[in-house]
C-alpha cells in the first residue's frame, strides 16, 4: 500500500509528543529518536513544527476538540493526541484540511478513524479559531502569577534566529551582508527556518547561534583585558566564546562530556581560546581564584518556552524545588572561588522565582546592572537585577526569560 506524502513526518511528530507528554523528554532528547525513520531535513523540520505548535497550544486545541464530543476523549488517547496534531497543522501551519485528513489518519488504522474524521469535520466547517494568545495551564500560570499575560504573549510565536558575532565592530558589516535586523552591537537577528551551517560566516567562525537574552550575562562581565574568568557550567560554550572574545583568559566547566565537545567544536570553528575542564562543579577545586565567574546554573530553563514548549507541560513545582537547591550550592560554591573584589555574574533561563529572585547571596554585595549596558527596551529592577520574559521587546520579535543578577566579594 502506498503511504500519503508526508506521513512519516506525521509519524515522527506523534513520537515527539509521546515522548514529551508520556515520557516527559525533551524535545532535544527525543528528537533524534523520533526521526530516524525520516531522511529529509524539510521533513525532520516539519514534524518538529507539528509537535511544537501542539505543545504551544495544547490547552487551547484541547478545548476545541471537547467542545464537539458528548465526552471527553481520555487525555492520553492516541486519538486525541492525532487531533491534536491535525488541528495544529490545519490552524497553526496553514495545511489544507484534505491534506491534514490524508497525512493523519492513517495513524490511526486499526482505531477510530471515523471519530477523528467526525470531530475534524465538525470544527472545520464550523471555521474554528484558535485566541490571538495561548493559554498556559492552570498550575503554570498560578506560578507565573501576574506575569503570565506578558509571558504567554511572547508564547505564541516561534521564535527569531539570534547569532552573536565575534567581533562587535563589525555589526554593520555582517548586518548587511546576512540581511539581518540588529538590537544592540554584536547581536543580530533573522527570520526563524535558517538553515544555520548554510550562513555566510558560521564555517569562518564568525558567530554563533545565541538568544538575545542568553547574550547579557556575558556582556554584564565586560572586556577581560587578559584577567581570569571561570565559566561554571559552561557548555555548549555560547558565553565562554562571549566571554574569549571579551579579552578573558577562560576556564570553561561543565560535567557533561557530550556538551563539551560541542564546546570545543565551537572554540575549533571560531578560533577563540579556552582552558576546558570537565569536573562536577560542587566537588571540584581551582588552582586558583578568578577575578570573575559567570554562573549560567543548571535550571528549568522554562524561560526558553518560545522555542521549547515542552517545558510547559514538562516542569513542575518539584522539578523547580530541585533545581533551586543544586543553584544555591553552586553560588556558595562559586562565591568562595572568587578573589576580593571579584565579581559574580549568576544567571538562569527560567521564569522561576524561586530560581532568581528568591535566591540568597550571603556576603555578596549587589553591583547593580545599569540602564546603559542593556539594549533599548530593557530595564533593570529596582534591586539593581534584570528579569526578563518572553513578551518583552514583541515588536521586535522578543527575547527569552532570563533572571541575571552581578555581585561582588568584598575586596
Amino acid at each position: 500500500m502506498v503511504q500519503p506524502t508526508g506521513i512519516h513526518a506525521r509519524r515522527a511528530a506523534l513520537r515527539l509528543l509521546d515522548a514529551v507528554l508520556r515520557r516527559g523528554e525533551t524535545l532535544d532528547i527525543a528528537f533524534a529518536a523520533a526521526t530516524k525513520d525520516v531522511r529529509k531535513f524539510e521533513d525532520k523540520a516539519l514534524a518538529r513544527a507539528i509537535a511544537s505548535e501542539v505543545l504551544r497550544w495544547l490547552v487551547d486545541l484541547d478545548a476545541l476538540i471537547d467542545s464537539t464530543t458528548k465526552k471527553p476523549l481520555p487525555g492520553d488517547a492516541k486519538v486525541r493526541m492525532v487531533l491534536r496534531m491535525m488541528l495544529a497543522q490545519w490552524l497553526r501551519l496553514q495545511t489544507p484540511p484534505h491534506a491534514v485528513i490524508a497525512t493523519c489518519l492513517p495513524l490511526l488504522a486499526g482505531g477510530p478513524r471515523k471519530l477523528a474524521h467526525g470531530v475534524f469535520s465538525t470544527l472545520s466547517k464550523r471555521e474554528v479559531i484558535l485566541p490571538d494568545v495561548p493559554t498556559l495551564p492552570a498550575e503554570v500560570a498560578e506560578r507565573w502569577g501576574e506575569r503570565s499575560a506578558s509571558i504567554a504573549l511572547g508564547l505564541a510565536e516561534p521564535p527569531p534566529l539570534d547569532i552573536t558575532l565575534k567581533d562587535p565592530a563589525q555589526t554593520e558589516i555582517w548586518k548587511t551582508k546576512l540581511a539581518a535586523d540588529s538590537i544592540l552591537p554584536g547581536h543580530l537577528r533573522l527570520p526563524r527556518g535558517e538553515n544555520v551551517e548554510k550562513l555566510a560566516g558560521f564555517a569562518e567562525g564568525e558567530w554563533w547561534v545565541q538568544d538575545l537574552a542568553a547574550s547579557l550575562p556575558a556582556r554584564l562581565l565586560g572586556a577581560g583585558e587578559g584577567r581570569h574568568v571561570l565559566d561554571l557550567c559552561a557548555a555548549p560554550g555560547g558565553k565562554t566564546l562571549q566571554l574569549a572574545a571579551q579579552g578573558w583568559q577562560v576556564t570553561a566547566l561543565d560535567i557533561s562530556k557530550r556538551r563539551l565537545d560541542l564546546l570545543k567544536a565551537n572554540l575549533k570553528r571560531t578560533g577563540l581560546k579556552a582552558g576546558v575542564v570537565r569536573a562536577d562543579a560542587l566537588g571540584w577545586e581551582p588552582k586558583h581564584h578568578f577575578d570573575a565567574i559567570l554562573l549560567d546554573a543548571p535550571c528549568t530553563a522554562t524561560g526558553t518556552a518560545r522555542r521549547h514548549p515542552d517545558v510547559i507541560h514538562r516542569i513542575g513545582q518539584r522539578q523547580v524545588e530541585e533545581m533551586a537547591e543544586l543553584q544555591a550550592a553552586l553560588i556558595e560554591q562559586a562565591g568562595q572561588w572568587l578573589k576580593p573584589g571579584g565579581l559574580l555574574v549568576y544567571a538562569t533561563c527560567s521564569l522561576e522565582p524561586p530560581e532568581g529572585e528568591e535566591q540568597g547571596f550571603a556576603t555578596l554585595q549587589t553591583v547593580p546592572i545599569e540602564q546603559s549596558e542593556l539594549p533599548a527596551g530593557l530595564s533593570p529592577c529596582a534591586d539593581g537585577s534584570l528579569r526578563t520574559d518572553p513578551g518583552m521587546l514583541a515588536e521586535r520579535g522578543g527575547l527569552d526569560g532570563f533572571y541575571i543578577t552581578r555581585k561582588r566579594r568584598a575586596a
